[in-house]
């Protein structure tokens, strides 16, 4: 049986913890900053948890 091939665009985007989860970066930060707040583009910088319930999904794409 062939080996399996890591998804390159999902192992691009996402990274693994220490832990094993999976950091991802947060949408909405590529255009449009006028009629975004400070706030807002500051909280968008930081990255994030991907969702539990699309862990398996993710995991399966990138081993």
């Amino acid at each position: 049986m062939p080996k399996k091939k890591t998804h390159k665009g999902a192992a691009k985007r996402f990274k693994f913890t220490a832990k094993g989860k999976i950091r991802r970066n947060r949408a909405y930060a590529g255009h449009l900053f006028i009629s975004k707040s400070a706030k807002r583009k500051r909280r968008l910088r930081q990255s994030t948890l991907v969702d539990s319930s699309n862990e398996k999904r993710l995991k399966r794409l990138i081993y």
